[in-house]
């Protein structure tokens, strides 16, 4: 005999808790949108393009854009060679190797600035041997991309790793048996399949590089990204003077989102 139900179980079943989790994470949802909407919403657009156009903040615009880009090749170059040996590669090494890569998504950036400097800066062997060839590891270009590169290539291998994880061995293990070297299975068979996880892993390196700041203004205050640019505006000038790189930020972001949903990747799965 099935036994009955009480009429507190029944009201329990009536109750539609899926609207109560809807209602509690649309408070959360608020708290993202509406800052957000604020900042858009704060000054005029004519008012925010005028000062786009200021010198200040062109060349600010400039260098976060090309230091981005660059940090995302080099995070490229460097990184998908080690994300495909950890896909391959098991055991605890591997396991040490992928906390090592994670390292820099957990600590601080200031931190991660003040790790750079003990590497790269004046009055180290290495930042002393730049200076010798005449190239600034630090208040220059190549500091700005230092610092954005060591706290963005974790997005890229960490995105490329999963998506080579994703790629069925049994088309390697064929191309193999067909006698294609590794590197040419890697090429036409590896490579292809994984390529929307990879440029995923890319596109949020970028905007990961390009909103960076704790690191870079312990590394090179010169030449000023945006992240830099804005805090020197809010300190100086005030929260207004600070909008409009402030806005060119939001649709960067916006711009990494609109992509990974045209690729259809879920870089967290």
């Amino acid at each position: 005999m099935l036994p009955t139900r009480s009429r507190t179980d029944a009201a329990v079943d009536r109750f539609d808790w899926l609207s109560v989790a809807f209602l509690l994470g649309a408070v959360l949802l608020c708290y993202y949108l509406v800052p957000l909407f604020s900042l858009v919403a704060a000054q005029p657009p004519g008012a925010v393009l005028d000062r786009l156009r200021t010198p200040v903040v062109v060349s600010a615009a400039t260098t976060s854009l090309t230091a981005a880009l660059a940090s995302a090749a080099v995070a490229t170059a460097f990184g998908l060679p080690l994300a495909y040996w950890l896909a391959r590669t098991d055991g605890r090494v591997e396991t040490l190797v992928t906390a090592v890569v994670l390292l820099p998504l957990v600590l601080p950036p200031i931190v991660s600035g003040m790790v750079l400097l003990t590497v790269v800066g004046p009055g180290t062997l290495l930042g002393g041997l730049a200076a010798a060839g005449g190239v600034s590891l630090t208040r220059s270009f190549a500091g700005v991309v230092l610092a954005q590169t060591f706290v963005a290539s974790p997005f890229v291998v960490v995105t490329a790793k999963a998506a080579f994880e994703g790629v069925d061995r049994s088309l390697e293990y064929a191309s193999r048996s067909l006698g294609k070297s590794r590197l040419a299975t890697f090429r036409r068979v590896t490579l292809p399949l994984a390529w929307p996880g990879i440029l995923a892993g890319i596109t949020l390196a970028f905007a990961r590089a390009i909103g960076e700041f704790g690191a870079t203004i312990m590394l090179a205050y010169y030449p000023r990204t945006m992240p830099v640019q804005i805090w020197v505006s809010f300190t100086t000038l005030g929260l207004e003077n600070a909008f409009p790189v402030a806005v060119i930020l939001v649709g960067v972001a916006v711009a990494t989102l609109i992509v990974l949903d045209a690729l259809g990747t879920n870089p967290l799965e």
